[in-house]
């Protein structure tokens, strides 16, 4: 099922007679049980205020579209929004709606917060066939309970997203990437840590262990940038050979993107933890394909099919099985277990939202 209007999402969940599998634009691959159904054909941009650095948006608008856009009015959106086509080698158009049903966040979340923090007001129907809104189109709406929050991260589980409004940021004028080469995991913690407790405004720290190679971002106006990019050059020096490097883009978005295990036979976990239980979580996991990212917040695994790494963790963290096969996603499941207290609000909500249990059933528990 396609709809082209809300009215017609709204008749297509009321009138459903089982489960629904709801997606975006088809890019991340859930198994889920049911009856199709994409809002991919929810497609426009509604409103588009720059000097509010605001935007409408229905929800199966192309994120292309969106920063397109943007880019033409020198604004971006500032969460950097992981494409996962690469990693799960699926198709389909990544999705507005998609990006903040399931709050994807990138290498800048240290800086400037995750995608909830940017949206500012939703139109969903849930599971009822009721049209909800909550929240608004200008910053300073705070009207309401926060169902925006709510929403973010429900991955479709509580109503069907069918507009977003958020707020955008204005593109930097230049942008730096400092390198400090022939660095071990402990290290480059410590790199990590020691930039983004500078007063430079890193706006991403991320390292590679197989390069041995930790990565810091500062992006502004070009003659901020030129000073703080020296600064962290030399203030960096001390963990090892540390200078400027030059493939900015391609380096960030390969980060953003996973690009090292794009291609790659097994299964891929990511892993949110402290940074500073990185190094004691690699120990744990026993893994030879890692790559960290957020100062070592978020961690990426590339593992042999079927391994389960919650079983090898001991320090606190949510493991998400991003990449695998059908068998090994009903055995593990997808998502983190819910501690007791958590996992019981998490189905009463549901039980609100989606009283008969057909939207994305048994996706998050």
């Amino acid at each position: 099922m396609k709809p082209e209007t809300e009215a017609e999402l709204v008749e297509m969940i009321a009138g459903a007679t089982g489960p629904l599998a709801i997606c975006g634009g088809g890019t991340r691959g859930f198994d889920v049980a049911g009856e199709g159904l994409t809002t991919s054909g929810l497609s426009g941009v509604e409103l588009y205020e720059p000097g509010a650095m605001t935007m409408v948006a229905r929800a199966g608008t192309p994120v292309a579209e969106i920063e397109a856009l943007l880019a033409e009015n020198g604004q971006r959106l500032a969460f950097e929004p992981m494409d996962h086509r690469g990693l799960l080698g699926s198709e389909g158009v990544p999705t507005i709606g998609g990006v903040f049903a399931a709050n994807v966040s990138g290498p800048r979340r240290i800086q400037v917060g995750a995608a909830r923090d940017f949206l500012l007001g939703v139109r969903f129907v849930d599971g009822a066939g009721q049209v909800v809104k909550n929240g608004g189109r200008v910053m300073k709406n705070v009207t309401g309970y926060d169902l925006v929050k709510l929403m973010s991260g429900a991955h479709g589980t509580l109503g069907v997203l069918s507009e977003v409004s958020f707020k955008v940021l204005p593109l930097p004028e230049a942008e730096a990437t400092v390198r400090v080469a022939d660095v071990d995991l402990e290290v480059a913690v410590q790199v990590m840590s020691a930039a983004l407790g500078s007063p430079f405004d890193v706006t991403g720290a991320a390292y590679d262990p197989a390069l041995r190679q930790a990565y810091v971002r500062v992006e502004g106006f070009a003659g901020a940038v030129e000073y703080r990019a020296g600064r962290l050059v030399s203030d960096l020096a001390r963990f090892g050979a540390t200078q400027q490097v030059d493939e900015r883009a391609e380096l960030w978005r390969g980060i953003r993107d996973v690009a090292a295990f794009q291609g790659r036979e097994g299964d891929v976990w990511r892993i949110s933890v402290k940074p500073s239980d990185a190094v004691a979580l690699a120990e744990q996991l026993q893994a030879e394909e890692v790559q960290f990212d957020w100062g070592g917040g978020l961690v990426w695994v590339l593992v042999p099919a079927g391994t389960d790494l919650r079983a090898r963790m001991t320090v606190p963290g949510h493991a998400t099985l991003t990449r695998a096969g059908a068998e090994t996603r009903a055995q593990l499941g997808q998502f983190h277990p819910e501690p007791a207290p958590l996992a019981a609000i998490s189905a009463g909500l549901r039980a609100k939202f989606d009283p008969r249990g057909i939207l994305n059933a048994g996706l998050m528990g």
